[in-house]
């Protein structure tokens, strides 16, 4: 799974690197960017704009908007038949803008944090669906929920899960209202290993309270308490 990212690239950087613009509010630095916030994302029906959306996907047809805190991720292998996701897997697709995610590593002192990265340490966008929930006083909803596929061999012994990462000439291809699901599934693929880095971090980030620059450091094990 992914339940938690970081973004904190310089937003110029970001408008130039997704040739999009920025959001009136302007992009808050998240180092620990956690589900219920708002994150920038870029929209299917707008790809030259980004937007910040509600992490944890509430579907149209839901009863109550609570339903996304169980809805932050979306298997790859079963958007096609999931209720929550089929639609919009046709209809609404985004890319989650990121420049690291988090995954917690099983070791005999407890779960340890890793911070997952490009190599490059450049910013990158996972794969995700959007929603619009209309709430029952007439306002408007907008969530998103981030899609996840098997890891790769940087990324399995970490974790059996990862968000699905795309490849930069993909990201249109995402996007694009005038393919079909065949080809927007195919590319779902785990990202290139030799390509990502991952390192330890503090347990600090377990709290979501906890959001600045030194949750990202790389610290030594031994400090990690």
């Amino acid at each position: 799974m992914c339940g938690r990212f970081t973004i904190f690239a310089d937003p110029e950087r970001m408008v130039e690197r997704f040739q999009a613009s920025l959001p009136e509010a302007g992009l808050r630095p998240r180092y620990n960017a956690a589900p219920t916030q708002h994150l920038p994302v870029i929209l299917n029906e707008e790809p030259s704009a980004i937007q910040l959306l509600q992490w944890g996907l509430v579907p149209f047809w839901a009863q109550d908007p609570s339903i996304g805190s169980r809805m932050i991720n979306a298997r790859s292998e079963t958007l096609a038949e999931k209720p929550a996701f089929r639609a919009a897997l046709k209809k609404r697709r985004c890319l989650v803008l990121a420049d690291g995610f988090y995954e917690w590593q099983k070791t005999p002192d407890g779960k340890q944090p890793m911070r997952i990265t490009l190599a490059s340490g450049e910013p990158f966008a996972m794969a995700g669906l959007w929603e619009t929930w209309d709430s029952p006083d007439g306002s408007l909803l907008r969530t998103f929920t981030i899609v996840t596929g098997e890891p790769n061999d940087l990324v399995a012994p970490i974790h059996n899960r990862m968000p699905a990462i795309l490849l930069p000439e993909h990201e249109a291809l995402w996007l694009d209202n005038a393919a079909e699901p065949a080809i927007w599934l195919d590319i779902l693929r785990p990202y290139p290993a030799e390509r990502m880095a991952a390192y330890p971090v503090s347990r600090r980030i377990n709290f979501v309270a906890n959001d600045d620059p030194s949750l990202v450091n790389r610290e030594t094990l031994s400090s990690l308490r």
